[in-house]
């Protein structure tokens, strides 16, 4: 579905990634997983063509999308939850969920789709004629998701949907993200820190220090390394 070939993305003189490859295929929830400042964040804007690799290939359904602008990509099939939420916070909870269907003119099926989401999302159905800016942290990021699924994507990229949330709402969250991919059919590459809970709901991961893959595997394999659990899973 989504194949990355040996990618290589500068921000100026400075080299951010080196050499990453990595797969996501239809139906599976891959993680992507490290440190701060590894890499994990560029990977994923560089998927978007927010910044373009130097050196390798982006592939979508055999497609190379390396090249093309964030719009091309988004109506491709690929739909970001971004780092933070990134709603517009003067917008309503509604309004936000019309942004994310802006590439889509099919006006019955948008009013289908948010009445859906509604009943996968109850909150954001509670909180829809509020201001974005008045919600929780965790209540934002449902709208966050909410909005990237209206593109009908057929994958979905999030950026740290754990971050500054409490624990309650992590497991929210993250149990949201296994109906998405279980019950919509969408394949998720969840770009995170909390390693513990992206390996408990994924398929694969792959781990970023200083822009390079170190470790692939199976998520259960992964729980189950010694290097992952001493630099990662708090296992001394």
């Amino acid at each position: 579905m989504l194949r990355l070939n040996n990618v290589d993305t500068f921000y100026g003189p400075i080299q951010v990634l080196r050499n990453v490859s990595l797969t996501v295929e239809e139906g599976e929830i891959v993680s992507l997983l490290g440190g701060n400042a590894c890499g994990k964040s560029t990977t994923m804007k560089t998927i978007l063509g927010l910044v373009k690799p130097r050196r390798g290939t982006i592939e979508f359904y055999g497609r190379r999308i390396d090249k093309e602008p964030p719009s091309v990509i988004v109506r491709a099939g690929i739909s970001p939850v971004l780092e933070a939420r990134r709603l517009f916070p003067y917008l309503t909870v509604y309004e936000n969920l019309l942004m994310g269907a802006y590439t889509r003119n099919d006006k019955q099926a948008i009013h289908r789709d948010i009445e859906h989401l509604y009943e996968l999302f109850p909150v954001v159905k509670e909180r829809a004629k509020q201001l974005a800016t008045t919600l929780s942290g965790g209540e934002q990021q449902m709208v966050a998701m909410a909005r990237a699924l209206m593109a009908r994507p057929k994958l979905l990229i999030m950026d740290e949907p754990s971050m500054g949330l409490s624990p309650l709402y992590v497991k929210k969250i993250f149990e949201i993200i296994q109906r998405i991919n279980e019950e919509e059919g969408v394949s998720i590459l969840l770009v995170e820190q909390n390693a513990n809970m992206a390996l408990s709901i994924a398929s694969r991961g792959y781990v970023l220090q200083t822009g390079e893959i170190v470790l692939h595997d199976t998520a259960r394999n992964l729980l189950a390394n010694p290097l992952m659990q001493k630099a990662y899973l708090g296992v001394a």
